[in-house]
């Protein structure tokens, strides 16, 4: 399963980096607004985001996945306008829409041009499969946004793939909103192309308390001993 890293900040994807978790990345509007981009005076120009997602996509190796850049138009006419241009920042650029009407109609028409596309805020089934017939290239259902409202967003991922087995659709899924890394692990049981997640929590996966006092032991034994 991959890794992607849900964040703008580029001290932290070079953190993920170094630590050999930077498989792709996620993006959007609130992430981009909490970065420091550049600023003339109080105000970040349009530019200034563009620069900020090539910075991303230069973070990336070659055999790296993809940086997905979400339009902030919210018309048909204006988001296919905004999606061509932010393809053309970098190879790597991946065009993230809202799972809305015009948004399956600008996928399928981004898409058909050979545009790469991440349907975003998708928490149900019918609009999954909306977005794999519009031929996205990923969706990103939102696990912990469901449970946040008393719905098992796992249910919805394991639906999703059943869907698209039957189809064979090429759609990659990539679970997103994670909370916590429970939700990796099931995952990855279920058998989910990536997982997108702020880096921490990725993190946390390596924590265990009994790896913790078996080390504590075995150092203590170690050094309990005279070494010649």
């Amino acid at each position: 399963m991959k890794f992607f890293i849900d964040t703008a900040n580029l001290n932290e994807l070079k953190k993920a980096k170094t630590l050999g978790l930077l498989d792709g990345v996620t993006t959007n509007p609130s992430l981009i607004a909490k970065e420091s981009i550049c600023r003339i005076g109080n105000t970040t120009t349009t530019n200034d985001i563009y620069n900020h997602y090539i910075s991303i996509c230069n973070l990336l190796d070659e055999e790296n996945g993809d940086v997905s850049a979400e339009i902030i138009s919210n018309n048909y006419v204006d988001m296919i306008k905004e999606g061509k241009k932010i393809s053309l920042l970098h190879p790597k650029i991946v065009v993230k829409v809202p799972a809305t009407k015009d948004g399956i109609r600008t996928i399928q028409y981004l898409s058909k041009n050979k545009i790469k596309t991440n349907c975003t805020l998708i928490f149900s089934s019918g609009q999954a499969l909306l977005a794999a017939k519009a031929g996205s290239s990923y969706i990103s259902p939102f696990i912990g946004r469901l449970d946040d409202i008393s719905f098992n967003g796992l249910d919805l991922i394991k639906e999703i793939k059943t869907i698209f087995s039957h189809y064979c659709f090429n759609t990659k899924i990539i679970g997103a909103s994670i909370r916590h890394p429970l939700h990796i692990v099931e995952c990855a049981k279920i058998g989910i192309y990536a997982v997108t997640s702020p880096l921490n929590v990725i993190s946390y996966l390596i924590n265990h308390p009994l790896t913790k006092i078996g080390l504590e032991k075995f150092l203590k034994d170690y050094n309990s001993n005279e070494i010649e």
